[in-house]
C-alpha cells in the first residue's frame, strides 16, 4: 500500500456573518476546500498555508488548535490521509491557481453544507464552524 499525505484548511472570512470559501477542483470537479501535498521539511500547518496561498492568492491565520483528519483511499493500492485546519482570512479577492482550481466562491457557512461534494467535508466544515465560532481570539 502507498500513502500520501495532503494538508489544507476550512478558510473563514466575517463580513456580515461568517463565509467560508469552497474551491471546485479541475480534476475531479468536486467542490472541497484548499489542499495540497506536503513538502520536504514542512510542517502540517506550514503546507496548509502554502497550498492556500498557491491555490486561492490568500493569506491565512491558521489555527493550528483545529485539526481535522480524513483518510481515504485514491486507488485500489494508495491511501490518502487528509489534515485540514480551521482558517481566517480578512481578504476577500480570491485568485485561483487555474492549473487546479476551477473555480473559488466565498459562501455564507448555512449554505455551504448543500454545495459541498462529500459528507465528511460536511462533517469538517461542522466541526470548524463550531471552533472558529466558539474561538474569541481568533475572531476578526
Amino acid at each position: 500500500m502507498k500513502y500520501e499525505k495532503s494538508c489544507g484548511a476550512v478558510i473563514f472570512r466575517k463580513a456580515e456573518n461568517w463565509n467560508v470559501l469552497l474551491i471546485r477542483h479541475v480534476k475531479g470537479r468536486h467542490i472541497s476546500f484548499p489542499k495540497g501535498h506536503m513538502e520536504a521539511g514542512e510542517t502540517e500547518s506550514q503546507t496548509a498555508e502554502r497550498e492556500v496561498f498557491e491555490e486561492t492568492g490568500l493569506r491565512v491565520r491558521v489555527d493550528r488548535t483545529y485539526r481535522a483528519e480524513n483518510r481515504y483511499n485514491i486507488r485500489s493500492d494508495t491511501q490518502k490521509l487528509v489534515v485540514i485546519f480551521a482558517a481566517i482570512t480578512e481578504q476577500e479577492a480570491v485568485h485561483p491557481q487555474p492549473e487546479e482550481i476551477a473555480e473559488a466562491f466565498w459562501v455564507p457557512v448555512e449554505q455551504a453544507y448543500e454545495r459541498l461534494t462529500y459528507e465528511r467535508d460536511r462533517r469538517i466544515l461542522r466541526a470548524a464552524y463550531q471552533h472558529i465560532a466558539e474561538t474569541t481570539q481568533f475572531s476578526v
